[in-house]
């Protein structure tokens, strides 16, 4: 499907526009269309009417690309990337921006994209600052969608640093090592599209950026705190895992320590059961009347003896 909105020289939105063709019978100031989920004879549109370069045109067909700014003779093309809530995989919003319109593309819906045609709708004066400050209320917008993402993993490895579910320490690692694996989805969409952002506002191709410059710098600077927050977390879970890797090992030692200590207390007393344990004949221990009491005397002497030495040397600390 495709949506379009074009904004007359008094910075109002024209009504009853369905088609592209319908653009050149009124007379416009600037233009959104937006390519919603569009079927293959849409899309063809990108070349046919807007003679878009291929380049570009082959990027919104093969999905999904890294976020990126090309710059072309007569318009920009932008990747962005937004977020899913649940999957927090990146799925791809493709832009192309011109002097007098503003063209996105996405094979999904998004919600991104409903608030932002909501916004332009209900602000006429946003209409009138053009197509790029357009573009930079719809990259503030998915900029924007990334932080309930963080602030949740953020809070969840809050509760489980503090142990706040009660779990199992094998329970804790599972969470983890889950939430590493997502703060990594995320971190392979907020630093590309750092990047991006960096070069748009560094970019001499943008024709009137520098208006706009504080605009676009606030959104880089959101994405700074995201990606601050996101190695934030991922050290904070870094910090959980060798913490439970700390306590076990202790743990561990504690454990072979015990065995160590019970095993060398048995050793003198195994080696005197094994000598009168041997079938010889001639071994006078045998024949004392009190040879077997005395053994069990002795081996109980040596076991209390060395205990009390372990003991003191703390070994059962």
């Amino acid at each position: 499907m495709i949506h379009v909105l074009a904004i007359d020289k008094h910075a109002k939105p024209i009504g009853n526009l369905t088609t592209l063709q319908s653009l050149h019978e009124q007379e416009h100031k600037w233009v959104w269309v937006d390519f919603d989920c569009p079927t293959e004879e849409e899309a063809k549109q990108l070349e046919t009417h807007f003679r878009f370069h291929p380049l570009a045109v082959e990027d919104c067909v093969n999905y999904l690309q890294r976020p990126k700014m090309d710059p072309y003779e007569d318009h920009i093309f932008f990747v962005l990337h937004s977020l899913n809530r649940l999957t927090l995989e990146a799925e791809e919003i493709d832009v192309f921006l011109g002097p007098n319109y503003l063209v996105t593309y996405h094979k999904k819906p998004h919600q991104e994209i409903d608030e932002f045609r909501a916004k332009l709708t209900a602000h006429a004066k946003l209409l009138e600052k053009g197509p790029l400050y357009a573009a930079y209320i719809l990259f503030d917008k998915i900029v924007d969608y990334y932080f309930p993402s963080v602030y949740r993993i953020e809070d969840h490895l809050l509760s489980l640093e503090n142990n706040e579910m009660g779990m199992t320490s094998h329970q804790m690692m599972e969470q983890v090592f889950e939430l590493r694996a997502d703060l990594l989805k995320i971190r392979k969409t907020i630093i590309p599209m750092r990047d991006m952002l960096y070069r748009v506002i560094n970019s001499e191709k943008l024709e009137g950026i520098k208006l706009h410059m504080a605009y676009f710098r606030d959104v880089h600077d959101h994405l700074m705190k995201l990606s601050e927050m996101v190695e934030a977390n991922r050290e904070m879970t870094a910090d959980i895992r060798d913490n439970f890797i700390s306590v076990n090992s202790f743990r561990m030692n504690n454990i072979m320590k015990t065995l160590t200590v019970i095993t060398t207390i048995f050793m003198p007393l195994t080696f005197i059961a094994g000598i009168y344990g041997m079938n010889f004949l001639h071994m006078p221990e045998l024949n004392w009347q009190y040879g077997y009491f005395g053994a069990l005397a002795v081996m109980a002497c040596i076991g209390l003896g060395m205990y009390l030495w372990f003991r003191n040397k703390g070994w059962f600390k």
